[in-house]
């Protein structure tokens, strides 16, 4: 019986769990994704005590199991959470930013993005941050996304998606009068790339197709309306279509989301944040999940921020973290296969 139990552990994807802001809700989700089974071994890089201040506040019991190493957690038991200590210098106000705790937020994605570099977790699924207060305490910090990048010495490209439709960022968390500059055919072209295999690698898509929008209204209007579907896009995709790369486009993004357009279409790529984001989150806000390609680790995340206002009081809704888990769950078993 005890080798049938250690088996079934080996098996078992390794996930771990950054908590994100601390006056946030990502305590709160933590603690009520704990009070639910788990086909996984879970382990949370957070402080332990604001765990169980969290879950006092929401009125659950919860067992927390401190981890000297990140390999050496059980299989998930709802009530418990295994958690790699990572301590806050300040006490915690739910909804209450304190740049004093700054720094140990990014510890703790850090330590959890590194054990999966190392291979002692299978998958790793951040909590929602805070930037302002990053960039308060002096930490020039962009987003997951950038700061994954950078951690692990490769190119991430942001796809966020649902059930139904998948998005890609060409670029992510720019300013908008940057947008036009920051897109080359350089930065396209590996976009593209990096989307397609990772949707062949970790998706098990053989062929994805892709459909690619534009940047200006009506994907430029030959030029009257802005000359970098000119300029920059076609070229790229024409290029890889040479290769036999399925990417369809420019398309105008006004009609590249209408259900005819994306038949057949494995994700939309769009040029900037708020060119996708909108529609996706119009119609499945709370169950997306953000998934960083490019990674050597597979990472997901929340669609939502930290909504302050809503920590400790029990009503934050935690179908997004819920759902990224699944997603981490189900392509770290994709990748065992």
């Amino acid at each position: 019986m005890a080798n049938q139990v250690m088996h079934q552990s080996a098996n078992l994807p390794r996930i771990g769990l950054s908590a994100g802001e601390p006056a946030g809700i990502g305590p709160d989700l933590l603690v009520q994704l704990a009070a639910q089974p788990h086909d996984a071994i879970l382990v949370a890089f957070c402080d332990p005590a604001l765990l169980q201040e969290r879950a006092r506040l929401l009125g659950h019991s919860l067992r927390v199991i401190e981890l000297s190493r990140p390999d050496a957690a059980a299989p998930h038991a709802p009530g418990t959470l295994a958690v790699l200590p990572v301590p806050l210098p300040a006490p915690v106000q739910p909804g209450h930013l304190d740049i004093r705790n700054a720094r140990s937020v990014l510890q703790a994605i850090e330590q959890a993005a590194r054990a999966c570099m190392d291979g002692r977790l299978n998958a790793l699924v951040t909590g929602p941050v805070q930037k302002s207060v990053l960039n308060d305490a002096g930490i020039p910090f962009t987003g997951h996304t950038e700061y994954l990048g950078g951690l692990c010495h490769a190119e991430p490209v942001m796809m966020l998606a649902d059930d139904n439709l998948r998005v890609v960022l060409v670029t992510t968390h720019l300013p908008l009068q940057q947008v036009s500059g920051a897109l080359t055919q350089a930065r396209l072209e590996s976009t593209l790339r990096i989307t397609v295999h990772d949707l062949r690698v970790r998706f098990g898509i053989p062929e994805p197709s892709l459909l690619v929008c534009g940047l200006n209204p009506h994907a430029g209007e030959q030029g009257h309306l802005g000359r970098e579907e000119i300029m920059v896009i076609t070229p790229v995709l024409e290029r890889l279509r040479a290769e036999g790369l399925r990417v369809h486009g420019p398309l105008p993004a006004d009609t590249a989301f209408l259900p005819q357009s994306r038949a057949g279409m494995d994700a939309v790529v769009t040029m900037y944040h708020d060119q996708g984001l909108p529609v996706l989150k119009s119609h499945g806000f709370g169950g997306i999940v953000n998934i960083t390609l490019g990674l050597p680790i597979i990472r997901t995340s929340v669609d939502h921020g930290t909504a302050l206002s809503l920590a400790g009081t029990g009503r934050a809704e935690p179908g997004s973290f819920a759902a990224a888990l699944k997603c981490a769950v189900d392509l770290a078993r994709h990748a065992k296969q």
